[in-house]
């Protein structure tokens, strides 16, 4: 999905108007819905029984937004209020509208219109369980002031006791450079209007926007086409990945959707392999095939019940030995798509196996964890494959790969991935805080569903496992490298609302997917 500046957003949105017709009531009425739908989802989720849902507007276009918001809300019986930084003399154009609108279905209002009212309520007025931040929108171009800068306050303080909904953009967040001007909102979802803007998928906007919600207000999609972006990247959402999944053939058997093999785990690592294997029938893939140690082949086995293990030659230490390698090399073509690396540990024998899986493998290959960290400084045995490769580092492995500092990578995260596609020819998945995929043939992908409580171990091999699932089943590295990366985010997104961020594990991610699934294809 494109990312277009304010300037682009507002002249769609003049377009819209003045070239086929659509008032700007009704795009506020559109805007207003999509949020309300994304407030109740949120709710919903978090499991609230009837919520105090509060929302905060300004005088301008935002809080018309919000006032929409909240009569859809009333209509659904929540327990709304609106907080109003300014007088209802303030207001003028749509919002005025959609401000009578709103009170003639019965929503209560409060007004604060001087910073001092918000001081006062910061010190003594209770928050809602769910915050709506309708105060400042895409057009600011300075720090928060008088109300709004009080607004912003009381909602990031009463943030520690409840969710955090911003409409369109964080208040306070520059939506150029995604750089907060002064007080900005700190959101657990943003729902943002007709397309994202180019600051949200800024490292500085990440902890400010939260998950990313892009509501379809009815802007005709050939004015999209029409609008030439200033950069390359795109934003990786779902309403661009549902195509990836067509409906299956009632007379489809287990054969239609793929075999994979996944080649890991090491003595005191079978955890790895274990999840990455789990995820991967999770994926929808026909048959999961492990390659493991003779070992840990128990323990592999006890964890996914739906894969089928094989037990290999392992080293002294209890890792694979590249030994196997005569017996498996005339196997490969069994298989649909390969996963190398998690849990493997870093010795020479996992340098050598996949050196040669590289070499002589005609099928897609994953390059995952250690396999990714045995090539330290040797990215020229990517470039020998006879085959797609998708490799998926962390920041670290990354700069352990071509030999830049950490540091660096993660401060053009776009440009060194997009330079380690161009060198090795690879889809390169680069994890993180706004995981990067990049392929030369294709926009470079920025993914932000995800969120801090999927810092934790397994998560990548969680990763790799669905990938090479959505390999094996016929989508290209490119398509199964984005849908896979959304997919795993989402998941974490959902727990974690569910449940926590702080709670989430690997395994709790593995048991979401195939919800997340529903957001893809309805069967």
């Amino acid at each position: 999905m494109k990312l277009v500046t304010p300037e682009q957003m507002r002249d769609l949105d003049r377009r819209t108007i003045e070239e086929y017709g659509t008032p700007g009531e009704m795009l506020m009425e559109r805007a207003g819905y999509g949020v309300a739908e994304i407030v109740r989802r949120l709710a919903d989720s978090t499991g609230f029984v009837n919520p105090h849902i509060q929302l905060f507007a300004g005088r301008g276009n935002n809080g018309g937004d919000a006032f929409v918001t909240a009569r859809f809300l009333k209509e659904w019986d929540c327990q709304v209020e609106v907080w109003l930084a300014a007088s209802v003399q303030d207001l003028k154009g749509d919002a005025l509208k959609h401000f009578s609108k709103m009170s003639n279905a019965g929503v209560s209002h409060r007004e604060l219109p001087t910073k001092d009212d918000w001081d006062e309520a910061l010190d003594c007025m209770p928050g809602g369980e769910v915050l709506v931040d309708g105060v400042l929108g895409i057009g600011v171009s300075g720090p928060a002031r008088g109300p709004a800068a009080g607004a912003i306050q009381y909602i990031n303080s009463r943030a520690r006791d409840g969710f955090v909904v911003s409409i369109d953009i964080p208040s306070g967040l520059d939506a150029n450079t995604g750089e907060p001007l002064g007080e900005t909102v700190r959101a657990d979802v943003t729902a943002t209007m007709g397309l994202p803007k180019c600051g949200m998928v800024g490292l500085e906007a990440r902890d400010f926007v939260g998950s990313l919600e892009v509501v379809d207000i009815g802007i005709p999609w050939e004015f999209v086409e029409e609008t030439d972006c200033d950069t390359e990247l795109e934003l990786n959402y779902v309403t661009d990945l549902k195509s990836l999944f067509p409906r299956r053939d009632r007379n489809s058997h287990k054969g239609n959707f793929g075999h994979v093999l996944l080649i890991g785990g090491a003595v005191g690592y079978a955890g790895a392999i274990s999840m990455a294997a789990r995820a991967a029938v999770r994926s929808g893939v026909g048959l999961v095939t492990s390659l493991v140690p003779e070992n840990i082949r128990d323990i592999v086995a006890g964890q996914s019940l739906e894969t089928m293990v094989y037990a290999a030659r392992e080293t002294p230490d209890g890792s694979l030995s590249a030994e196997l390698w005569p017996d498996w090399r005339n196997r490969l073509d069994i298989y649909d798509a390969i996963l190398i690396g998690p849990g493997m540990t870093r010795n020479n024998d996992t340098l050598l196996l996949v050196r040669e899986f590289l070499r002589e493998s005609t099928k897609p290959i994953v390059v995952d964890a250690d396999a990714i960290a045995v090539l330290a400084h040797q990215p020229d045995w990517l470039t020998k494959a006879n085959c797609p490769v998708i490799i998926t580092p962390h920041p670290g492995e990354l700069a352990m790969l071509f030999g830049p500092h950490v540091s660096e990578v993660q401060e053009n995260r776009e440009g060194m991935a997009l330079a380690a596609a161009k060198y090795t020819n690879a889809t390169v998945v680069l994890k993180g805080a706004g995981t990067i995929i990049a392929q030369t043939e294709h926009p470079c992908i920025v993914n932000l569903t995800g969120n801090p409580g999927m810092a934790t171990g397994g998560m990548g091999d969680v990763l790799g496992g669905l990938i090479v699932g959505l390999v094996a089943q016929g989508l290209t590295p490119y398509d199964a490298s984005r849908a896979g990366v959304y997919i795993h985010g989402r998941a974490g997104d959902q727990v974690a609302m569910r449940a926590s961020q702080a709670g989430l594990s690997a395994t709790d991610l593995i048991d979401e997917i195939p919800f997340v699934f529903r957001d893809l294809c309805l069967r």
